[in-house]
């Protein structure tokens, strides 16, 4: 009898294993092929079956090292020749994972897809920091962008950011400055917290808070490194971070800890 293959799109979470789903901990226990993400934790992939394959597509932002063409079709041949094919993904794979090319790809292939979601890099990092994106005193809107340098030129950001609105930004370590300067030219106050959320739920996770005129600075002279994500918003100043700016950061943090 002919084996039929299938492929899921598997959500990783933020890195802690702990983190995942138990279907997602299930999938990855039974896969015979498992293509996974440069962000995905050593602790997740030891989940693995000794006998499944690994393979290794890890994106970064100055480095590709499999196009997105041929990880669809790497996809739909591991399915086609009968294999239990999980594609595991940092985060979740709807939230800046390319989890909806891939769909499209076994679609358009005709092979069996299933999406299992996972715990997102903000949500993920934001509680292990104590951070609530939302507050009823603060804010009642969330939106998450993408902090490239094509994001920068081509999005239209005004009103994601400012009074009663959080919004983080993926993606944006090495554009923080440029993206306080966007956000500020579009109305942004100066004096808007923003929490610096690095390796958030792994081993040497840092929270840092700051002003979002200090941004660029104190994420060059803190020397932050991707993974992370930058929380801007009131919000920012609940979470449990170090305070790089002092003076009239400590005044703002101090009265947002009032509500």
């Amino acid at each position: 009898m002919e084996k039929i293959g299938k492929l899921w799109l598997v959500g990783a979470g933020p890195g802690d294993p702990d983190l995942l789903t138990l279907k997602a901990a299930r999938l990855i226990g039974e896969a015979d092929v498992l293509v996974h993400d440069g962000l995905v934790g050593d602790g997740v992939l030891a989940m693995a079956r000794a006998e499944a394959e690994l393979i290794s597509v890890e994106k970064r932002r100055d480095r590709h090292s499999v196009p997105q063409q041929e990880i669809n079709a790497l996809l739909v041949r591991k399915v086609r020749a009968g294999l239990k094919v999980v594609r595991l993904k940092g985060g979740d794979p709807f939230v800046f994972g390319r989890g909806g090319e891939e769909l499209e790809a076994a679609r358009a292939a005709g092979i069996g897809c299933e999406v299992v979601p996972g715990i997102s890099a903000a949500l993920g990092c934001a509680a292990e920091a104590g951070l609530p994106l939302t507050h009823r005193a603060l804010a009642s809107a969330v939106s998450f962008v993408a902090g490239t340098c094509q994001g920068l030129k081509e999005q239209d950001w005004r009103g994601l950011a400012g009074p009663g609105r959080t919004l983080v930004v993926y993606m944006g370590v090495t554009t923080a400055g440029p993206i306080a300067e966007k956000l500020m030219s579009d109305g942004v106050s100066p004096d808007m917290p923003v929490a610096v959320l690095e390796r958030g739920t792994l081993p040497g996770a840092r929270a840092i808070r700051t002003l979002l005129a200090g941004l660029g600075e104190v994420v060059a002279r803190e020397q932050v490194r991707s993974p992370a994500v930058l929380v801007v918003g009131r919000v920012a100043g609940l979470a449990e971070a170090e305070d790089i700016i002092a003076g009239q950061a400590a005044q703002v943090f101090q009265e947002i800890g009032q509500w």
